[in-house]
């Protein structure tokens, strides 16, 4: 089981060449950022899990701080948990996310995902009750892009005329383009996505897992997707005595441990007490 790590990296943290390079030389597996573009300030939208933390509003662009990592690191893997896709133009994102994947030698697992944040969706005019329908036709698009041969793509919500685009992702195969996983609770309807258009599923860390992990990959062999290929990374983790082994036991292949978003000195602390995990 893979050992990575997460956190809130704002312009108040660690900075990303700091923090990647200490995650290699200490034997982490990877460095996942999330995504928030801005947080209005009028806002009805409920924060999953409590109170907001402050640090949403500050994060960095993970595709930018991603590229910073990449340029100073040679293993480490490189990850977002998650992208909000919708809030993207998929031209635009799915260029990034070539040139981000080409230029780190093939080191990116996309993590994807709908949000919650109602209003600062909205300024990006996406429509609530679409998202979801809103993500599949973008990675859809974006995958018409990376495509061996000039594809085009006709969609719901978008479309492209068969072009000429490079870099190519690294990975090739049915689904083309980085690994990708969907992040939310889990349910019939999310189990469905990750098999009709993802390569598996990327949860917040909490109780009921091995169920859970059981109904999607039985969803998952009942589409017809090849169990041994469904990758499942717990995000947000808190470790704690028996946590890690549980999730081996049940079958998880990357667990993705939570850093503070503090200073440099704070997080090479927590980083010093993690390095036992690892």
């Amino acid at each position: 089981m893979r050992i990575s790590a997460t956190l809130y990296l704002t312009d108040e943290t660690i900075t990303p060449v700091r923090l990647a390079r200490e995650l290699e030389e200490r034997g982490f597996a990877g460095l996942y950022l999330p995504e928030h573009t801005h947080i209005p300030v009028s806002r009805a939208s409920a924060y999953p899990g409590g109170e907001m933390p402050p640090e949403c509003a500050r994060m960095l662009s993970p595709f930018v701080a991603l590229a910073q990592a990449a340029a100073v690191t040679e293993r480490l893997g490189l990850g977002t948990n998650i992208t909000l896709v919708g809030q993207h133009d998929p031209i635009d994102l799915a260029k990034q996310i070539a040139t981000l994947d080409h230029l780190s030698g093939g080191r990116l697992t996309l993590g994807i995902g709908y949000g919650w944040n109602r209003e600062e969706a909205a300024d990006h005019g996406v429509h609530w009750p679409t998202r979801r329908a809103l993500v599949r036709d973008r990675m859809a698009l974006m995958r018409a892009l990376w495509s061996a041969e000039p594809t085009a793509y006709e969609g719901e919500f978008g479309s492209v005329a068969a072009s000429h685009v490079h870099p190519k992702p690294a990975r090739r195969g049915a689904l083309v383009g980085p690994r990708t996983l969907i992040g939310g609770a889990p349910g019939p309807r999310l189990y469905g996505e990750i098999a009709e258009f993802a390569d598996g599923w990327m949860p917040v860390g909490g109780g009921g897992l091995p169920t859970r992990l059981g109904e999607l990959r039985n969803v998952w062999r009942e589409s017809g997707r090849v169990p041994e290929e469904l990758y499942v990374a717990v995000t947000a983790v808190v470790p704690e005595a028996g946590k890690l082994e549980h999730y081996a036991a049940s079958g998880v292949d990357e667990v993705i441990l939570q850093l503070p978003a503090r200073g440099e000195a704070e997080v090479l602390k927590v980083l010093e007490d993690f390095g036992r995990y690892v």
